[in-house]
This record gives C-alpha cells, sequence and structure tokens, in this order.
C-alpha cells in the first residue's frame, strides 16, 4: 500500500514540493553561512518526494543551535513551503481519493516549518524504538 500512495503522490505532488525543498536548499547553499538549512532542505525534499513509509523524530543532542536556526530558517524560507503544504492538502482533500495524500501534506508542513533538530526515519524503526 505504500508504494501505491508513494506513486500518486509522487505524480500528484510529491515531485513539485521536491523541486521547492531542492530549490531551496541550492539558494542556501549558495550563501556560506546557510550551508546547514541547505542540508537540511535537501534531506526534506527526499521525504516530500517519498513520505508514505517515513516519519520524523526527534533528533538527540538538537539543543540551543537548532532552536535559533528554526527560528532564522522560518523567517527566511519555512513559511513559504509550509503553504506550499497547506495549498496542496487542501487541494488534495477535496476528493475522496486524495485525502490520504492531504493528510500526508499536512503531516510534512511541521518539519518544513522547523528542520533542524528533526530526523527522518522509516515508520518500523520510529515504532520499534519506543
Amino acid at each position: 500500500m505504500r508504494t501505491i500512495l508513494n506513486l500518486i503522490w509522487l505524480v500528484l505532488a510529491g515531485f513539485w514540493l521536491a523541486l521547492g525543498y531542492i530549490a531551496a536548499g541550492i539558494l542556501c547553499c549558495i550563501l556560506i553561512i546557510t550551508i546547514p538549512f541547505g542540508i537540511a532542505s535537501f534531506r526534506i525534499a527526499g521525504f516530500a518526494l517519498w513520505p508514505f513509509g517515513r516519519t520524523m523524530v526527534d533528533k538527540r543532542g538538537a539543543g540551543a543551535g537548532s532552536v535559533i536556526g528554526n527560528v532564522i530558517w522560518v523567517v527566511v524560507a519555512g513559511w513559504w513551503l509550509a503553504l506550499g503544504h497547506l495549498v496542496s492538502g487542501i487541494a488534495l482533500c477535496v476528493t475522496i481519493i486524495g485525502i490520504p495524500l492531504g493528510l500526508a501534506n499536512f503531516k510534512l508542513i511541521p518539519i518544513s516549518l522547523f528542520p533542524l533538530g528533526k530526523d527522518i526515519v522509516s515508520t518500523d524503526e520510529a515504532f520499534g524504538a519506543r
């Protein structure tokens, strides 16, 4: 089921959202000081491309640096990406078939706003660690 949902996601929303994250990552990597944001953006691009079967968890040892970085990220690029997820999520929830895809879009909003201090892992790994 994950594969089918991921393929439908890729066609309807994932490709375009991943392009947005890649564009933000390239822009952040051009500026030397924002390279950690670029790396986080590229990591999230893979999650936005293939979200079903994976989830985000808090990274151990993430401290004040990630909090400060997340505040800067929200101002610079995070709210644009979150708005993209919100708009495409609402558009996908209009149809009955698109509701799981819209919910996946809403699942991506927190990591698009606060990417630092998070890890993306498979759902089996996340629930097995508890």
